[in-house]
């Protein structure tokens, strides 16, 4: 199957900016995907849904001149879809300072106590040590306004102003500064945004927001009447970071309003990039959550592919979605499809040292543009003529297709019609990826 029209379901992560954001980094990164090319991509603007939780934009894209025989060239229509949820997360982030700081510390002792923190540890020490920093930067920064505080007070006692009314003011010089520090140093720590980030984790495990569940309901009603009208070869339903596990979700529940989803129509697929499924499903409360990991595994019309990648500390690299989750879906398992991604093999050797120890920067290289051809593009799975599944099980004959002469198209054509994706075995995704001590 060679795809000429595509329909993409987006799903962000838990990012404020939203929309407005999102399109013009999309915009921007096309054209670089553009050039590297040497194609023609070009993109409408986004077109909100009454509703407002969804943006719809279309890109087509055409490489080559389609007089000529189809195996020079090539051209796709994408229908892409931004779903929304920056309203609640900006909502989130407009709480008061102390609010978020006493609720994301209580939560997180809480994950401590109950051992949660600890499995976080085992599946991926970078990823705990992540959560954890933010704790570490607000204890850093309270020692520093306490010992302020502590001045403060010795200072009056030494004036000879009552006890109580130097504690006091101790006291309120230490909420005062503490407020301050935060509030102002955020652009450079992230502390506020990350303390947030935990909160809704730990509640949306927990069912406790009500809203989400509603809007996922909405979501997943979307992608049933997207699979049974649309007349495209393949819907890929992407999830990036945080929107890894919302896909789960969403997916799932598409599959219990329709379970014949993947059986009629396009080719239904999950594409998982940068996921960090133990936030949500490392707790006991989960079951719901887990019970729908388990569905996708089996489920013999979806594919599933999940990209990990070693450099971004916000995803859990070599790690099973399943076997991680105690899930043993046994024969039957068929999903995900789990792929290692190598960031310093898709940008230029100067810009990945530039960014390497930007976080968040990295994060979000999975939905950037390349800068060396690479059968991880996802500009390529977004807009390219060859369908995900196959990309993923022949990835050298999915790059012949965007970078060979005609005739390594033509050999990557015939290597693709007879793919027949199936999923790979996390265990081996260290001899695909050595380690950077390995590497030397």
């Amino acid at each position: 199957m060679r795809v000429q029209h595509r329909h993409i379901i987006y799903i962000g992560g838990y990012d404020p900016r939203g929309l407005a954001q999102y399109y013009r980094m999309f915009r921007t990164e096309l054209r670089k995907f553009a050039r590297l090319y040497g194609i023609a991509a070009t993109t409408t603007r986004p077109q909100t849904a009454a509703s407002g939780e969804i943006a719809s934009w279309t890109i087509e894209t055409k490489a080559q001149d389609q007089d000529q025989d189809q195996d020079h060239g090539w051209q796709t229509r994408t229908d892409y879809d931004f779903l929304r949820f920056e309203d609640f997360i900006q909502r989130d982030l407009a709480q008061p300072i102390w609010s978020t700081v006493f609720n994301a510390v209580w939560i997180y002792w809480r994950l401590v106590l109950r051992g949660t923190a600890f499995r976080f540890f085992r599946a991926n020490w970078r990823f705990f040590t992540f959560i954890t920093w933010p704790h570490l930067i607000l204890l850093a920064e309270a020692i520093c306004c306490a010992a302020i505080a502590f001045a403060v007070e010795w200072g009056l006692d030494a004036l000879g102003v009552p006890n109580l009314f130097s504690i006091v003011a101790a006291a309120a010089v230490f909420v005062a500064l503490l407020g301050t520090l935060l509030k102002y140093t955020e652009k450079q720590t992230y502390v506020l945004y990350l303390l947030a980030d935990t909160i809704w984790t730990w509640q949306f495990s927990h069912r406790q927001r009500p809203e989400w569940d509603e809007r996922i309901d909405r979501f997943a009603q979307h992608l049933v009447k997207v699979a049974a009208t649309s007349r495209t070869e393949e819907i890929v339903l992407v999830g990036h970071s945080s929107g890894s596990f919302l896909g789960v979700e969403i997916l799932a529940r598409a599959l219990e309003l329709d379970p014949s989803l993947g059986r009629h129509g396009p080719r239904v697929v999950l594409l998982t990039i940068g996921g960090n499924f133990p936030i949500v499903g490392f707790h006991a409360a989960s079951t719901g959550f887990r019970n729908h990991l388990r569905r996708l595994a089996v489920e013999p019309s979806i594919d599933w592919i999940d990209c990990q990648a070693r450099k971004d500390v916000m995803n859990f690299f070599q790690f099973d979605p399943l076997a991680a989750h105690g899930i043993d879906a046994g024969p039957a398992r068929r999903n995900p499809t789990i792929v290692p991604v190598r960031f310093r093999e898709i940008i230029l050797p100067e810009h990945y040292k530039s960014f390497r120890w930007q976080f968040f920067r990295v994060h979000f290289q999975f939905v950037m543009a390349n800068e060396i051809p690479h059968p991880y593009d996802f500009f390529m799975i977004a807009c390219g003529p060859v369908p995900l599944a196959e990309r993923m099980a022949v990835p050298q004959a999915a790059l012949a297709v965007a970078t060979g002469d005609p005739t390594a198209r033509e050999w990557a054509w015939k290597q693709l019609e007879k793919a027949r994706p199936g999923p790979n075995d996390a265990e081996e995704l260290g001899t695909l990826e050595p380690t950077a001590r390995r590497r030397g």
